[in-house]
């Protein structure tokens, strides 16, 4: 079951080329906070941004569904028609990333473009669904997000230059609620390989990794630009985990090329 667009809290600005763009675990859309200040400036038509928070975090219901990314992206087509968008350039960082293939699986006729940052289209190993399950059981049980932030998770999400943002991540952090921390988890658990659904589509694809990403190896990116060779990679010097908040300049830049890309046909 999918929620209904009034269930789901977006932050939108500008207008041209739809630019949808999917937030981290686990935080919420206002980490977008300077792409839709900065996006809707370009040469040109411009981008329509729009930045929803996925299920459960930020200002959206988590809903009653099993845990399955595929929900979340059934969630994005149905914000797409509310909005009277057709088409969109789907981008994602992190859990966003996972989330942006998904929608590419399961609505590829949706997509003019895609863009995949500090993600993997790799399934997750045994040992690191058997941590998320940790993680998901834990948060549960004491009904609180204190491990996240005991383990540190916004300092290991940033590169070492980024360090300054943590208090900023942190609160992110903090406002996750339990039920959507465990739920996230085990989505991102049970998600499959999806590096067939990436050579398969036929639309621009851009890839963005941090070249100091202490959770995503370089090795990921380059196995999806394998899959699509057409595809740009943006290596970002000294950026970690959370390229957009630690280099929004290099990444915005990936970015306004992918969409001249999609605007040029």
């Amino acid at each position: 079951m999918t929620l209904l667009p009034s269930a789901v809290s977006v932050r939108e600005s500008g207008t041209g080329t739809p630019l949808v763009l999917l937030h981290a675990f686990p935080l919420n859309a206002s980490m977008w906070s300077a792409q839709l200040d900065t996006l809707p400036d370009l040469t040109g038509d411009g981008a329509r941004v729009l930045a929803p928070d996925q299920r459960g975090f930020g200002g959206t219901e988590l809903g009653a569904d099993e845990p399955s990314l595929d929900a979340v992206a059934d969630d994005l087509a149905l914000l797409l028609d509310a909005a009277g968008i057709e088409r969109a350039v789907v981008g994602g960082i992190s859990m966003g990333g996972y989330v942006a293939l998904a929608f590419a699986r399961r609505h590829p006729g949706r997509l003019s473009g895609l863009l995949l940052a500090n993600t993997r289209a790799t399934a997750d190993t045994d040992a690191v669904r058997a941590n998320r399950e940790r993680i998901a059981a834990a948060v549960t049980a004491r009904d609180s997000v204190r491990l996240l932030l005991d383990e540190q998770v916004a300092a290991k999400q940033l590169g070492p230059d980024s360090q300054h943002l943590v208090d900023r991540v942190e609160a992110m952090v903090s406002a996750a609620r339990p039920a959507a921390v465990a739920w996230a988890q085990r989505a991102m658990a049970a998600r499959p390989e999806a590096l067939d659904v990436l050579s398969g589509l036929r639309v621009p694809v851009a890839v963005v990794a941090g070249a100091q990403d202490p959770l995503v190896a370089p090795e990921e990116a380059e196995l999806m630009v394998r899959a699509r060779p057409d595809a740009e990679l943006t290596v970002i010097p000294g950026a970690g985990h959370l390229s957009a908040l630690e280099a929004p300049e290099a990444f915005d830049a990936a970015v306004r090329a992918l969409l001249r890309r999609v605007t040029a046909g």
